[in-house]
């Protein structure tokens, strides 16, 4: 099992999150935030997040409030005991502009959501897939 903690805005595109992590019994642990500052509070156990676990994998979006994804990625792969997360941006941009910059800013891989849910399920799965059974993670 491994910890995923998902930034999203969006309660549509986490309600989907959650429902393929149940829907493909993902035993995955999904924890969710809703903007950017939560995220970093979240990921330096700050505040109400003090007992957080660290994740194992962070789904990013990019367009959040407050602090958007691409600060959030940044800010991250700055921090020595977090940057080593795999980081995978899931967001509705196709511009090559968020590619390029969330690469630039060391994302491990950029997803661009499909807005069908049987495809948004089926992406989710596969991230889960290729970082639970073929990508070896660092310990925590």
């Amino acid at each position: 099992m491994i910890e995923v903690l998902l930034v999203e805005d969006d309660p549509g595109d986490v309600l989907m999150t959650e429902e393929a992590f149940a829907e493909y019994k993902v035993a995955n642990r999904l924890t969710v935030v809703a903007d950017g500052e939560s995220a970093m509070r979240y990921l330096r156990k700050e505040g109400e997040h003090a007992g957080a676990a660290t994740p194992d994998l962070v789904l990013l979006d990019l367009n959040l409030p407050r602090m958007d994804g691409r600060e959030v990625l940044a800010e991250l792969k700055e921090h020595p005991e977090l940057r080593r997360i795999p980081v995978v941006v899931l967001t509705t941009s196709e511009a090559e502009e968020d590619i390029l910059r969330s690469y630039n800013l060391h994302a491990n891989a950029y997803v661009t959501k499909p807005v069908d849910f049987e495809r948004f399920i089926s992406v989710v799965r596969k991230i889960d897939e290729f970082f639970v059974s073929v990508v070896r993670l660092p310990k925590r």
